[in-house]
């Protein structure tokens, strides 16, 4: 059955008359019945670190329309939370953790061999989902990229210039690479540990990536991404990843070719035909409807959605939108993008 997984197929290079479809933050508040678990969970934390809810949460988007894969339901900022920093949700807010700043601050991290006690309610909701999904479905296991998560661990939070990173990359960048090599190391045992307890492919989330320029995109986007890629198909031949270095722009060319993944995940902020003829002949691609149709709907979710299937239809192709999506969208619309896709 594994072989006849529509995703396992196009991650493998095979262009399908009908690409697989799934949703970055597919199980998330939009969906009433996530309303009602995260609630039962009591915080997001205890969501995340409750197998069986976790589960149930990632099931839900399944259950209600029948998408291709399930990517495990937890958060990028479980791995600087196992290697010892604070964390803490703030409602409506976001985020927050204690920060790393200073060479003392590093050194209270753990390593990568320390996470699995923290992060094993992550690697027991895999092993629930493996059980429970439809047989057709694949599952995806993640973790953010070294460089998006490094951000929120200087900063202590979201910001919207990462500017607390790029000012310790500046003032201190051998402090600097010690936490992405860190963080690199980490999520390397992380992502290990979700394989083996049944994921079958990974997608590294470098949702920051377009704030990087030239040697810094080159050193810390591109070169973590090709160890950690190297380091897993290592340790778990033929396991496919993606990669999302999320508004790349130019750099997403090459992207596959420099770190090895085997599929590369495209925000909206480029056209399907420019990724079709630039990014796409190196192998699969994902994306990139904007997730503002989620909201608005009508024949313009409906023009796009077919746009983008034409563009792409000529190589490998995974459907998904350019960004997750947003806690205001219709579930109606994500159906008439799903019935969109598999009916033209």
């Amino acid at each position: 059955m594994t072989q006849r997984k529509t995703l396992l197929r196009a991650l493998a290079g095979e262009t399908l008359p009908v690409p697989p479809i799934w949703m970055m933050r597919q199980a998330g508040r939009y969906l009433p019945e996530y309303r009602a678990t995260r609630a039962k969970a009591g915080d997001f934390l205890s969501l995340c670190y409750n197998p069986e809810l976790a589960a149930e949460v990632t099931l839900q988007p399944i259950r209600r329309y029948g998408f291709d894969a399930a990517i495990l339901f937890a958060d990028i900022l479980l791995l600087p939370q196992a290697l010892g920093a604070d964390l803490w949700f703030v409602t409506g807010e976001g985020p927050r953790l204690s920060t790393i700043t200073t060479q003392a601050d590093f050194d209270k991290l753990g390593r990568g061999e320390m996470i699995h006690d923290t992060l094993s309610p992550v690697y027991e909701t895999v092993r629930i989902l493996r059980r429970e999904l439809p047989e057709e479905t694949t599952l995806i296991g993640f973790a953010g990229a070294p460089w998006t998560v490094a951000t929120y661990m200087i900063a202590g939070r979201g910001t919207p210039d990462q500017g607390p990173a790029h000012a310790l990359k500046a003032e201190n960048r051998a402090l600097f690479q010690a936490i992405i090599d860190r963080l690199t190391e980490a999520t390397v045992d992380y992502l290990s540990a979700q394989i083996e307890a049944g994921a079958e492919c990974v997608k590294l989330f470098d949702s920051w990536a377009g704030s990087l320029r030239g040697q810094d995109f080159t050193d810390f986007a591109e070169t973590p991404a090709r160890t950690i890629i190297a380091a897993l198909k290592a340790r778990h031949p033929g396991i496919p990843v993606i990669a999302f270095p999320r508004e790349a722009g130019e750099r997403y060319v090459g992207f596959a070719r420099a770190t090895g993944a085997d599929c590369v995940a495209l925000d909206n902020s480029v056209s399907p035909e420019w990724a079709a003829e630039h990014v796409q002949v190196d192998g699969c691609v994902q994306g990139n409807l904007a997730s503002s149709h989620m909201v608005t709907g009508g024949q313009a979710l409906v023009d796009e959605t077919r746009r983008i299937v034409k563009a792409f239809s000529g190589g490998p192709h995974i459907f998904n939108l350019g960004h997750g999506i947003t806690p205001d969208a219709d579930p109606e619309n994500v159906q008439i993008m799903i019935d969109t896709v598999r009916g033209g």
